[in-house]
């Protein structure tokens, strides 16, 4: 595996430290930290403002429940970045109101009331700890071709398309919708962000993506596109509050579309895993790190869901942040999570919301294109001159894309399955893994085409679950 290279191999700290658990002086965990929340901070300030415009919250609530998002996000943060015994992978890691998770939230709270949607996201939380230790008995039968067809399916489709791409465009039935100054803006923040890392160097280098959004702010200042001045109401010091909504209701069915998507994301942890430890260059088991990271998740799913939060989750979008600056220490993710408590305490989230959407989806499609690069570097490596590998490959990419791309195919079949079969991340994981199965854990082994070598010669067999450790 080739490591990413570090920003601080110079600096006099102890070279048997692993990067990842060095200590980077204070003055440059700082800007780095803060290029962290600026690229995340509009995840959950939107998530927010579309659970308050959907519901009809007044301000207080709403202010209240931007705080506790901002506040568990920055707890959750400094869980997964510094792990407390087996909660936290201890990886650079930070957390987020989950973007389908939000729309659930919603959905259950439009179709029931938004207590029995607050009871959804602690029986969510409570799932995630109790299916982790059945979820880590078939972590073995995700090798890396099936990480690599998840990342993909997760980023170029989910991330990239359907969120990064309306950030710039805006919704579909929107009347601003692809709007040529929104189109422009988030090209010249794309630019502005690639010449900073071509020219710039040194820690100015490293924190290009930090000046490419604020670049692309200034340029939207002139644009008239960024405004401040209508972010400034509201109270000085903002406070979650226990059961904003009130006491919670516990509906098992109605929360099943919650739980559906629990299990996808679980799929989705393990490849986020995966990748962080590829970026950073230390070596991952997945059993053990995929249970730290998910307990950590539904831990701060129940407490944020106290204080009145979507499901929380931890987030992919700052790994392409982590191998864009080459800085793999997990105490700037820690220092992240610091900075979003004290936002979440200060009107400082709606000054940010400020940021223009396009400008933000500029500087998401760089970060996100550089895990979706990392996800197409994995099946690099897999050999697809072997039928099985090939096969699990293409028809898992199809079956991941195909409900996305065709959004409404399984609208006929029962609620509970059209929620799980229209998730582009959890088909892709299933088919992968049950194609992964068939072909090489199955009877005999595949062949390959160029020669009738059985694949249970130790010379062309695929990669095996026993070394499945990066």
């Amino acid at each position: 595996m080739t490591a990413t290279p570090d920003a601080d191999k110079t600096d006099g700290t102890d070279s048997a430290v692993h990067p990842v658990d060095r200590l980077r002086p204070i003055h440059t965990l700082i800007p780095f930290a803060i290029q962290h929340v600026l690229v995340m901070v509009a995840t959950p300030i939107s998530s927010v403002f579309l659970i308050a415009t959907a519901l009809g919250l007044d301000a207080r609530t709403t202010s209240a429940v931007l705080s506790a998002v901002f506040v568990f996000s920055g707890l959750g943060s400094i869980l997964q970045s510094v792990g407390v015994w087996r909660i936290g992978v201890r990886l650079p890691f930070v957390m987020l109101p989950g973007g389908a998770a939000t729309i659930l939230f919603i959905t259950i709270a439009q179709g029931t009331d938004v207590e029995t949607a607050v009871g959804a996201v602690l029986l969510t939380g409570v799932f995630y700890i109790l299916a982790v230790t059945l979820f880590v008995k078939v972590l073995k039968f995700f090798p890396p071709l099936v990480i690599g067809i998840m990342v993909i399916v997760i980023v170029i489709v989910i991330n990239l398309v359907q969120i990064t791409g309306k950030l710039i465009v805006g919704e579909a039935d929107a009347p601003d919708f692809g709007d040529p100054q929104n189109l422009l803006l988030g090209l010249i923040t794309i630019g502005i962000t690639v010449l900073c890392f071509r020219f710039l160097r040194g820690m100015l280098g490293k924190l290009s993506v930090a000046v490419g959004l604020v670049g692309g702010t200034i340029v939207g200042a002139f644009m008239g596109a960024t405004d401040f001045s209508g972010q400034t109401d509201g109270p000085l010091f903002a406070i979650p509050t226990l059961f904003p909504f009130g006491s919670p209701k516990f509906d098992l069915i109605a929360a099943i579309p919650m739980l559906l998507w629990a299990l996808a994301s679980m799929a989705e942890a393990t490849g986020q895993t995966i990748i962080n430890g590829e970026i950073v260059g230390k070596e991952v088991e997945p059993s053990r790190a995929v249970p730290r990271l998910i307990r950590s998740d539904g831990i701060i799913t129940i407490l944020g869901g106290l204080f009145g939060t979507p499901a929380m989750v931890t987030s992919g979008e700052n790994v392409g942040i982590v191998r864009a600056s080459g800085v793999r220490s997990r105490y700037v993710t820690a220092i992240a999570g610091c900075l979003l408590i004290l936002i979440g305490f200060s009107p400082i989230a709606r000054i940010l919301n400020g940021i223009p959407s396009a400008v933000v989806g500029g500087t998401a499609v760089v970060v996100f294109a550089i895990i979706a690069v990392l996800g197409i570097q994995m099946l690099a490596k897999i050999d697809f001159n072997e039928t099985g590998n090939l096969i699990t490959a293409t028809v898992g990419l199809a079956a991941g894309l195909m409900p996305v791309l065709i959004p409404g195919m399984y609208a006929q079949l029962p609620q509970s399955a059209a929620s799980l079969l229209g998730r582009g991340v959890a088909m892709a994981a299933f088919v992968s893994v049950l194609l992964n199965l068939l072909f090489h854990h199955t009877g005999k082994r595949n062949r390959h085409p160029k020669s009738q070598t059985p694949l249970d010669d130790p010379s062309t067999l695929e990669q095996r679950p026993s070394d499945y450790r990066i």
